[in-house]
């Protein structure tokens, strides 16, 4: 087999390959170069409310507490709670929320944390979770160098590598460098 029919079926397979991982990192490494404007893997709501004991109550802990999370409306199980201060009570729920009420005020603030649908996930997998995944994201990257190589000699004549290509890869070396400095 000559070489060139090798290298193009290489750079074929493998791109087809990883064609999922490129659009993974590609669409993580967008919305994590934008977390100052967005928080790429949760969404966050808070609302505020007024919420009373009844006067006839015992003021009870639990029962404090289990009322608040129904009053807040949320799905999340109790996890744990303290008191940051005289009369106030932060409650913990399972999955990050949290819940503070101010007993003398009547003040309720509730913070929401839910996952961001497909973000979640996919900034999961970028920040490599475990160790099968380390391996697999070492052969994807060393997998982009044998594509960008085998692609930089596919075409021949003046679109190839020889003078378009070289022009374009010499400017896309370049820019990172000169951005690199002005940073």
């Amino acid at each position: 087999m000559k070489l060139r029919k090798l290298n193009r079926i290489i750079h074929r397979d493998l791109g087809y390959f990883f064609t999922g991982m490129v659009i993974i990192y590609a669409l993580s490494g967008i919305a994590l170069n934008h977390k100052h404007d967005w928080n790429p893997n949760y969404i966050i709501n808070t609302k505020s409310f007024q919420y009373h004991l009844p006067s006839d109550s015992v003021l009870k802990i639990d029962n404090t507490i289990s009322d608040l999370i129904i009053n807040a409306g949320v799905e999340e199980g109790y996890k744990k709670h303290y008191f940051p201060h005289n009369n106030v009570i932060k409650i913990f729920l399972s999955k990050g929320s949290t819940i503070t009420y101010n007993q003398e005020t009547g003040l309720v603030f509730l913070e929401e944390i839910k996952q961001r649908p497909i973000f979640y996930s996919i900034n999961f997998l970028h920040f490599n979770p475990g160790r099968v995944w380390k391996y697999f994201s070492d052969f994807f990257a060393l997998s982009l160098i044998i594509i960008t190589v085998s692609g930089l000699i596919l075409i021949r004549g003046k679109n190839g590598f020889r003078w378009r290509g070289f022009i374009l890869m010499s400017v896309g070396l370049i820019t990172p460098i000169i951005l690199y400095f002005l940073y």
